[in-house]
């Protein structure tokens, strides 16, 4: 029956109604159930004795991933909301301050891990890049050769490896002359157990080398993440309302749009963002439900959809917490990038190459 069901979803054209919650049924049964593992993966795991610290953390979907390996870790974030969520989930605290150029820092660190602020060179921003003031790689690259770790890690949008490559460059030669190799690979959250299509540029530096994780067989969809809520709404569904709707068609009618950009059951998520869920635009993440009418996602379906468990508690304003989502590293991505760590450090320790690994910018994966 799920093989008939997703057949219905190959068809070229609209997808009926009915066959989308057929399929979306049959998956709630047939499927591994993903927010019980997502809850029980995400704890925090044994300590393992290494520390990491966390610059610009937001609500510590980074952090969070490095703790569930074993990594325990102290954040450092400008946003109230943003640092009360990482303290109140995470084991670790979060200094709520602002982060500046020759700022000090309460700990030393095996790991500086971090996502210097996205804006300057996002496609959906300026792009800046280094002209903007909201550039935060001065301040990381400071604090890597202030604290020393044996290792550092952090993610950025992939037009960072494309529009701002020459600004790329001179970032890992900063680094390189602090004594780190570095490692630059373009990773979509997908393959690593996140229900998401999320390209991010992950840089790790080390001494002794660094292997990036190997895929998962499994790529996760939208169903087997909210597939329990999606066809639900309640007194405080958000609902589009006709003139919202009136404007996507024609937005769609102009970009020549062959699927509407709602969130269908038999696939991974597109990239989930603080504008596309916090704002009322014409790619706002939204769900279809039987009658045909179409609302918003909530936040703890965006947070599922983000690898979230939800025993996570955003704190905040519903717009404080959409960003909060929107920006924040997959936790998923971010343990398996832990884990990842964790063996470098290893090999480290017991005096072993990490194998061969590309150093440069000649070899973008998208």
């Amino acid at each position: 029956m799920r093989c008939l069901a997703k057949r219905a979803f190959s068809l070229s054209g609209k997808v009926p109604l009915c066959c989308e919650f057929l399929y979306l049924r049959i998956s709630m049964i047939a499927q591994s159930n993903y927010a019980d593992t997502v809850n029980h993966l995400l704890r925090p795991s044994k300590p393992t004795g290494l520390q990491a610290i966390d610059l610009f953390a937001g609500c510590g979907g980074l952090s969070l991933g490095f703790e569930a390996a074993g990594i325990a870790t102290t954040g450092y974030e400008m946003v109230e909301a943003a640092a009360a969520t990482y303290t109140r989930n995470l084991q670790g605290i979060c200094h709520f301050r602002k982060l500046e150029r020759g700022g000090h820092y309460s700990t030393s660190a095996d790991i500086v891990i971090g996502g210097p602020p996205c804006q300057p060179f996002s496609v959906r921003g300026k792009q800046q890049g280094i002209e903007d003031a909201r550039d935060g790689f001065p301040i990381f690259i400071e604090a890597v050769a202030s604290l020393q770790p044996r290792l550092f890690l952090f993610e950025n949008v992939p037009n960072l490896l494309r529009s701002h490559c020459d600004y790329l460059e001179l970032i890992l030669s900063a680094l390189g002359k602090l004594g780190y190799s570095t490692a630059v690979r373009c990773l979509n959250a997908v393959d690593y157990g996140v229900p998401q299509n999320r390209e991010r540029v992950v840089v790790v530096g080390h001494r002794r080398g660094f292997r990036y994780p190997s895929p998962l067989p499994k790529r996760y969809t939208v169903a087997e993440a909210i597939g329990d809520t999606m066809g639900r709404c309640d007194a405080h569904s958000r609902f589009l309302t006709p003139e919202q709707d009136a404007y996507i068609a024609r937005y769609e009618r102009a970009s020549q749009c062959i699927n509407p950009r709602d969130l269908y059951p038999d696939r991974p998520a597109r990239t989930i963002t603080c504008r596309n869920l916090a704002g009322a635009t014409s790619d706002m993440q939204r769900v279809r439900l039987p009658d045909g009418r179409r609302r918003r996602i909530t936040v703890r379906e965006a947070a599922r959809l983000q690898s979230f468990p939800d025993w996570f508690e955003f704190q905040g304003n519903e717009t404080q917490q959409f960003t909060m989502i929107g920006n924040a590293v997959p936790p998923l991505l971010a343990y398996h990038l832990a884990l990842a760590a964790r063996r470098a450090l290893a090999r480290e320790n017991l005096g072993v190459e990490g194998g061969r690994e590309w150093n440069g910018l000649e070899e973008h994966l998208f």
